[in-house]
Formats: C-alpha cells, structure tokens, sequence
C-alpha cells in the first residue's frame, strides 16, 4: 500500500488506517487472510488463484515476512470493505475488553461481611466494561472535591446496572469542533474522538474507556444536570451503540450536580443468560474498592446498603487482614502501613508460606501484580533481611524473607501500560513510576517482627537438615 494509499483509507475521527495500526498494533490485528485467496484492491473480494502455492518450510524469514504482507493485506481488506471502527471492535471484542468467554480463577470477593479468597468463575470482558464506568464515575472525586457520593445499584433480574454520583456533572454545551453534538454524547457515545484516549481509565493498552460499556449494552443512558447552565441531560444509545435517541434537553433549577449512568450489558455477547451470583460479587468488590479509595468524604452505596468509610488505604487493608485471620483460625495477624507518598502505600501481613500480593493502579485491580508489586516487595524483603541479619543475627536471604509476606500496593501512576486489555499485571518500566519506596525504620521492624518466628523456625530446620547431611 502506497502513503497516498494508506492515508486516504481513513479510520473514523481522522486518524489515517495507518496511524492506527501503528500506534495501537494490538487494536488492529486479526486472523490472517487465507494465503490462497487474492484480494481486489477495488471491490476488497477474493479469488482462488489459478496455480496451487507450493508447500515450503517456513523459515523465521519467511515468516516474518508473511505475517507483515498479510496483516497488510488484512488490514487494507477491512478498510476498503468498509468496516467500521465498532464494527472491528465487536468482532474482536479480546483485542479491547478481553476475553468474552467465562474463566475461574481465584479471587478476593465479600461475603458475610468480610473477604474471601475463593474460586470465582467470571467474563473478563464484562468485568471490564463495568470497571470502565465504575472507575470513571470514582475519578469523579479528582475532578471535583465537593463529591460526596457514589452509588451503584445491579438489577440481576433486569439485567441492568446504574452508577450514581454527584459534584461537577459533564458540561452540556455542544462540542466546539464536532458539529450538532453535545459533550456527554462525545464522551459516552461517540467513537473515533480525541477523547478515546483521554478518559482511558488505565493508561495505554487499552481504548475507548467509558464508551466501550455502552458499545457492550444493549441500552445505555446518559443523565446528568449542569447547575451552571441549569440543564438536564438525557439520552439513551441501544443496539451496541449502533442507534441513539436525540438528546433531551430540559431546564432545571440551580441546586446539586450529578450524573448517571444505567446499562444493560449485552449479555448475549458474553454468552450469559443473567448475572449470576460470582459476577454480582465481584461487582461488589470492586464497589467496596472504591469505598477504600475515596476515604472518609465519600457515601459509597451498593444496592442500598453504604459501606463503611475508610480513613486511608490501611483501614481498607485490614477488611483483608480480618478475613484471612477467619480463614487461617487464628486470632489476628500482624500488619503494618505507611503511606510512603502521594503515589504510593503499602502494607504488609504475613503469608501462608508462599508470597501473596493485592494491588492497585490508579483504582485498576491488578489481579496478578507486575512491576509496582515487584518493585515493592524486593524493597521490602530487602530492608527486612538487612534488618534481621543485623539484629537477630540470622542470616536469611531476600527470597526467604519474600516467601513470607503478603504485600498490598496501591499506586498512583502516569499513562501505566498492562499486559492486556483486562489490565490483570502492570507492565511499567519501574524507572517511568516517578516515586521512590523510602520505607521508615518503624515500618521495617513492624514487618520483620511479624514474620520472624517463620524465619527462625526456617532457619532452624536448615540447620538441623545440614547438619543430618554432615553426620
């Protein structure tokens, strides 16, 4: 494909096919092409070719050089076939939301009033798109201090899922460089903006924000009020974003602002029936999540029932602290906090013998860590082991000590990248985090005091099993 070529075959919001297949490759990949099939440049329609490809050995050159000509020819196939940029992202929905297929894994979810760490069998592509709304409506807070509530109410019945919250509600004005539409529908409901990238809730890796939920339901509503202007705002998209109501635009009286959001996901999509049990419990970890976030300022409500306010990420912490202690029999574990700085807290407990972690990136559940987790616990082990040879006079090393701790991380980060589009791992370069792990001597003590009977009683089997091989 030609540079003249490639930029006349423009993606939806002005970005040229190959600005996009360039800056998001992951986003723009697919199923390569039948190799004996010849794409018309004019009608994008294949023909058999005439003679049969001969069978040859691939080579790491020829491969290579076969998966550049046929994602080029993929790609070029799909423009000129006149494929939509919602259309691609409902065909691939693994490449934007992640798997669409229901998984079990082990996660932490609420029950009876405490956390537990159980087997949980979920979509990670409706987790997600829940997580988008949810996270959007939180970061809320940091656009407007005055916010003091968030609510969340799941119909399972219905099917049907509404996050409240107040403080500064979206601008209704229209859109200086979109002609005839207003903000909330550019935000929510217009794809192939500058604002794809922009209310991006987790950093690269991923697209659309907020919009992906409503391309994912089969009904999405928008309110909000604007004081200022004293305007209400209502409008509902259906059929996965594909149709939508126009506008209502009503006037109101100056008084609180606030936005909603109500959707129903596309559970076809998910091959789901209704919201189960599991994924209803997630939900409502991922509210309570919230609730340790947003502090003591915020009313955070889950189907009417408010959650208890949390001073600082410590207070949340220890809802984990409590619950494993229940499942463990024992009366209490230790645990210390520190908030390090303004993007970093940590805590720490004692593990069941191998490492544990619960972390967090910008509000993100990063269910199976990365480099913030790394970044912290090899500090940690470190400062620990360093303290406990010098004190107790035992030597251990950094992995031993590591075997032994249960670390929570909740970081604040600029544009973090992950390892997929369900953003399970952070996968930031440590040196782009900007913040040290300056931990204090308290915090080490603390933490080395409540896991050295584990280390002494190691380092004593050690012994007696060296000693048993020299007699």
């Amino acid at each position: 494909m030609t540079d003249q070529e490639s930029s006349s075959a423009a993606a939806e919001g002005g970005e040229t096919l190959r600005e996009r297949i360039v800056l998001r490759p992951l986003q723009t990949r697919g199923p390569f092409p039948n190799p004996s099939r010849r794409y018309s440049r004019r009608t994008g329609t294949g023909s058999s070719l005439r003679s049969p490809i001969p069978q040859i050995t691939p080579t790491s050159q020829t491969l290579a050089h076969t998966m550049t000509q046929s994602t080029s020819v993929y790609s070029s196939a799909a423009a000129e076939d006149g494929e939509t940029l919602r259309e691609r992202i409902i065909l691939r929905p693994q490449d934007y939301i992640g798997s669409v297929d229901k998984c079990t894994r082990k996660m932490w979810v609420r029950e009876r009033l405490k956390f537990t760490h159980r087997a949980v069998t979920y979509v990670p592509g409706l987790y997600k798109i829940f997580d988008e709304v949810l996270i959007y409506a939180a970061d809320n807070k940091q656009r407007d201090p005055s916010m003091d509530s968030l609510r969340v109410e799941i119909d399972a019945h219905q099917g049907s899922i509404s996050i409240y919250y107040n403080g500064q509600g979206l601008p209704i004005e229209l859109h200086p460089e979109e002609e005839g539409l207003y903000m909330p529908e550019i935000i929510f409901g217009h794809l192939g903006s500058s604002y794809d990238e922009e209310l991006t809730a987790g950093g690269r890796n991923n697209y659309g924000g907020v919009k992906l939920a409503n391309l994912f339901s089969t009904e999405f509503v928008i309110e909000t009020v604007d004081s200022l202007l004293e305007k209400r705002y209502k409008q509902i998209f259906s059929d996965n974003i594909g149709k939508k109501s126009e506008p209502q635009i009503t006037v109101c009286l100056q008084g609180v602002n606030w936005t909603r959001v109500t959707f129903k996901p596309d559970l076809a999509k998910f091959h789901m029936t209704h919201l189960d049990d599991d994924v209803i419990d997630l939900m409502r970890k991922r509210v309570l999540d919230m609730a340790g976030f947003l502090g003591m300022t915020v009313q955070v409500v889950f189907n009417g029932r408010m959650f208890q306010q949390s001073r600082n990420f410590g207070d949340y912490v220890y809802c984990y602290i409590i619950g494993a202690a229940r499942d463990r029999g024992e009366e209490k574990l230790p645990w210390t906090y520190q908030r390090v700085n303004d993007n970093l807290e940590v805590c720490v407990s004692r593990s069941e013998g191998t490492f544990q972690q619960v972390s967090f990136v910008n509000k993100i559940a990063t269910i199976e860590g990365g480099t913030h987790v790394d970044f912290v616990s090899n500090h940690v082990a470190r400062c620990v082991a360093k303290l406990c040879n010098e004190t107790y006079k035992i030597q251990v090393e950094e992995c031993e000590v590591k075997e032994h701790l249960w670390i929570f991380v909740n970081a604040v980060i600029e544009n973090p990248t992950f390892n997929s589009p369900t953003r399970d791992a952070l996968t930031s370069p440590q040196k782009s985090f900007g913040f040290s792990c300056e931990l204090s001597d308290e915090f080490v003590g603390r933490a080395l005091r409540g896991i050295i009977s584990k280390l002494c009683a190691r380092n004593s089997s050690k012994y007696v099993k060296a000693s048993e091989r020299r007699g």
